[in-house]
């Protein structure tokens, strides 16, 4: 494809998984909106390994959240504020309606949540490091960044008109200097408060995803990608 990006529009409805991770985050977030916010941060954010179970506050000990595996999923429905869920579930929508009509809502479910782990555990090297403050880890981008490599791999020529600077540019392009950019900020740190290497890791994760599905990988899959 050497076209323009069109976005599809079947009989005028998402996919379904698309439509479920749509709906799911976004009554997750009003929870958070109606007050359930450090509950749900506590226990469902993605929080460092191995961190001291109590810090000496001004108030005096206080109690820190700890890991739990099922948050290496449960951090992806999170999202630090409006914006944030707002940038994630646009992506979300514009290049994974297109890759779930291509490969079938089961294989982009499996996918989805492969990256989005991928990306969990990606964040747990560099934030379980005992080095600097303990914080936890929120939103999609994992799962988002995954879905873009493969978008970029799929549809390698379909042209993207970004929005900043306004000019259009092949998908191949966006994802190689989008994925450098995150490597560059993320070593240097210019960009504090963004997990990018959460972002590399869902990267990563999709691209193993992809060459497995492919037959690249010294474990073959039962059923080949086309």
């Amino acid at each position: 494809m050497s076209d323009y990006f069109q976005h599809p529009n079947r009989a005028g409805t998402f996919p379904p998984v698309i439509q479920a991770l749509l709906i799911g985050n976004c009554l997750v977030f009003l929870l958070q909106g109606l007050g359930g916010t450090q509950t749900l941060i506590e226990t469902f954010a993605l929080w460092p390994i191995g961190t001291p179970r109590y810090f000496d506050a001004a108030i005096g000990l206080q109690e820190v959240p700890q890991f739990e595996i099922w948050q290496l999923v449960t951090y992806a429905f999170l999202h630090g504020n409006l914006l944030h869920l707002f940038f994630n579930m646009f992506a979300l929508w514009m290049f994974g309606t297109l890759i779930e009509l291509s490969w079938g809502s089961r294989r982009f479910l499996t996918y989805y949540f492969a990256c989005v782990i991928g990306a969990a555990l990606a964040q747990l090297a560099v934030a379980s490091s005992g080095e600097g403050d303990i914080y936890p880890t929120v939103g999609a981008s994992g799962g988002v960044f995954g879905i873009l490599l493969a978008f970029g791999l799929r549809f390698p020529n379909q042209y993207i008109l970004l929005l900043i600077p306004p000019i259009p540019i092949k998908a191949k392009w966006f994802v190689i200097l989008y994925g450098a950019l995150e490597l560059y900020l993320g070593i240097t740190g210019t960009q504090a408060g963004v997990a990018h290497f959460a972002h590399l890791g869902g990267m990563a994760a999709g691209l193993i995803m992809i060459l497995y599905w492919r037959g690249k990988l010294p474990i073959q899959p039962r059923y080949r990608m086309r």
